[in-house]
């Protein structure tokens, strides 16, 4: 008897040494674990880091719709793998779940820091994440850039005409794609308009 304990012990061992994780801190699938967010909503290499070594899981929160420019976060998420068939054109993904906030903390400083006002998706390639209501410019969909000089304003107004005309263009059916490579801003946090806008200091193209 004490054999077939002894067997059942390794068979049991063996299944649970070849538990699947992910990413490059091997989550396993409904793992909990405490992330800060940043400040810099949408900046390039914005990404959520797993406390307490602070390192990239390499892998995206989801659902956290309540996160604001300007607030650094601590939240609480739980790894959630993707079960379904592997897909070709960007469909669901291995990802962390938003759970809940632990802390939220105004950032206080004036660092500035860069956004990419082109962004590639699959399907539908790369696209120009700038648009203009109102005579604001907004980039994505609900953060404002303002601008404090003629030269960056004539900038954003380039990247909207050259938006608009792909816009346009569209309800054609012709396919337009961006006349740059990409267009990278550097920015900071509005002070006259905190978490919700961010002032651009200059734009760099990047020609195809």
């Amino acid at each position: 008897m004490k054999h077939l304990y002894f067997l059942l012990a390794i068979l049991l061992f063996t299944a649970c040494s070849k538990e699947e994780t992910y990413g490059p801190l091997k989550l396993k699938d409904g793992q909990e674990v405490e992330l800060i967010i940043s400040h810099h909503y949408h900046s390039v290499g914005d990404e959520p880091l797993v406390m307490p070594h602070q390192t990239s899981p390499q892998l995206s929160l989801y659902d956290f719709t309540e996160r604001e420019p300007g607030y650094s976060y601590r939240v609480k998420a739980k790894m959630s793998a993707y079960k379904g068939p592997q897909m070709q054109d960007g469909g669901p993904t291995d990802h962390l779940k938003f759970m809940e906030v632990i802390s939220k903390e105004k950032y206080e400083g004036n660092e500035s820091f860069d956004i990419e006002l082109i962004r590639s998706y699959i399907p539908g390639g790369p696209q120009i994440m700038l648009f203009k209501e109102d005579g604001k410019y907004i980039f994505l969909d609900d953060i404002q850039l303002t601008y404090s000089d003629d030269e960056v304003e004539a900038q954003l107004e380039k990247i909207w005409k050259h938006q608009e005309e792909r816009i346009e263009n569209s309800k054609k059916q012709i396919a337009t794609y961006p006349k740059w490579r990409s267009i990278r801003a550097t920015v900071s946090h509005d002070p006259d308009n905190f978490g919700k806008a961010y002032l651009v200091q200059n734009v760099k193209f990047t020609e195809i």
